[in-house]
């Protein structure tokens, strides 16, 4: 996706995918205050309703990521752990990489370039960790 140059609100849109009891939400467009990080927490909150082996959230198509986009991710963070479901996130572009180290939520995360990775990750949490 572009980033908008007419002024239009910015487009987040969301797509849920599952992998062998692994949901995957893919997030593409920007995360600002102009767009709503609403349709990432409808989608883990549908998700949380019903057993998981985990969550990968993939930033992959994420074209800004500011401020808006650390609080989403640290909303996402308090309520599946409070559900007690893990969680790794697709990250590689600067985009996304340079805030979470800049605030340092990265530190709260798994971050894995890829998806392979990130679901490696998740399988390889003890399952006392997982609901």
């Amino acid at each position: 996706m572009s980033p908008q140059s007419s002024g239009a609100a910015a487009v987040l849109t969301t797509r849920t995918e599952a992998h062998d009891g692994v949901d995957v939400v893919i997030v593409a467009g920007e995360i600002d205050r102009m767009a709503d990080g609403s349709p990432v927490l409808a989608a883990v909150d549908a998700l949380r309703e019903r057993p998981s082996a985990g969550l990968v959230l993939d930033l992959g198509a994420v074209t800004f990521f500011g401020s808006a986009g650390i609080n989403l991710l640290v909303a996402v963070v308090r309520r599946l752990r409070s559900a007690n479901v893990p969680l790794a996130i697709v990250a590689e572009s600067r985009v996304v990489l340079r805030p979470l180290a800049i605030s340092g939520v990265d530190a709260l995360l798994t971050v894995r370039p890829d998806l392979r990775g990130a679901l490696a990750a998740l399988r390889s949490v003890p399952p006392q960790r997982r609901r």
